[in-house]
């Protein structure tokens, strides 16, 4: 079952559209990134999601029934970018307060907390109060108070910011575990490291429009370029022949496009003819971070094209 649907979602600020006609849907147990420039609509989709706004059109379906914030926001975790946290109250007292909201009896809210203190090394922090903390250590507790109460969907925005590689690492961890429990989880970022790292499957999302959505892996091949490396047991005296092209060389390692009509065979092929040992044959895949650039520019492209006609 689909844990999340969204089907033709639109919503509009005066003359803006900050989200235009966007759908796409969340399998349970998936991990999604939401990506796309500033200004691409993400926070407003994210939003509607969490029933912060109602869209103008469109509908929201939740664990397979019609979203119904009053009801369905207890089991939505949210982790903003900015830090939403109360400044001079004490850490585990508002840890707490939040999980009831959530639904948790005191006793069960308490239980939880000190266990994912435990966990992330906090008991010390819990009589220290919000302002005490820094960024990092206000992002470990963000993240506690989102998911501790075991939310069906996560919503997390910029996650790792302010955080060390080994806080880094322990969050991420823990993404995978809760997705591996059943929960769906959003993850939006800037950092397409962390995408293809974490996510299985990605929006790309500018000017309100959905521009691309797939797995991580089909779209990366989607965008190849026909580009290899090869690694060589000696450096050939004729750097380039009749089926590929010779893009860069360092020692005995090529990178290659191999021409329209040809494949990888006919590149072995060539070298082997002049006695030539490979030790590497690899298709070079463009990283997420790639083809975010090119297809975010293409859309700014188009639009300025269409602007021009009209």
């Amino acid at each position: 079952m689909k844990m999340l649907e969204v089907k033709q979602l639109k919503k509009y600020f005066a003359t803006q559209k900050a989200v235009d006609d966007i759908s796409f849907s969340l399998e349970r147990g998936s991990i999604f990134g939401l990506l796309g420039p500033n200004g691409a609509g993400k926070t407003t989709l994210i939003r509607m999601i969490t029933g912060i706004f109602y869209p103008d059109e469109g509908e929201i379906l939740f664990d397979g029934k019609r979203f119904d914030p009053q009801s369905d926001v207890v089991n939505i975790g949210y982790m903003p970018e900015e830090r939403g946290l109360y400044k001079k109250m004490k850490i585990g007292e508002q840890a707490v307060y939040l999980a009831q909201l959530k639904g948790l009896s005191k006793h069960e809210a308490v239980e939880k907390v000190k266990k994912w203190f435990v966990k992330f090394e906090m008991q010390s922090w819990w009589n220290k109060k919000i302002e005490d903390l820094s960024k990092g250590m206000g992002q470990k507790l963000q993240f506690v108070i989102t998911v501790l109460h075991q939310p069906k969907l996560i919503i997390l925005d910029e996650p790792f910011s302010g955080l060390d590689p080994v806080n880094s690492n322990l969050i991420k961890n823990e993404i995978f575990e809760l997705a591996k429990n059943g929960s769906t989880v959003i993850f939006s970022t800037h950092r397409m490291e962390q995408v293809e790292e974490i996510c299985d499957h990605i929006i790309l999302v500018n000017l309100g429009k959905k521009i691309l959505d797939g797995s991580v892996t089909q779209i990366k091949k989607d965008f190849k370029e026909n580009k290899f490396s090869i690694q060589l047991s000696a450096m050939p005296g004729q750097l380039s022949g009749p089926s590929f092209d010779l893009i860069e060389h360092n020692d005995n390692k090529l990178v290659v496009h191999i021409r329209d009509g040809h494949t990888g065979n006919d590149v072995l092929q060539y070298f082997l003819q002049q006695q030539i040992g490979i030790e590497a044959f690899n298709e070079i895949l463009p990283s997420l971070n790639e083809i975010f650039i090119k297809e975010v520019e293409g859309t700014k492209a188009t639009t300025r094209a269409f602007q021009a006609i009209t």
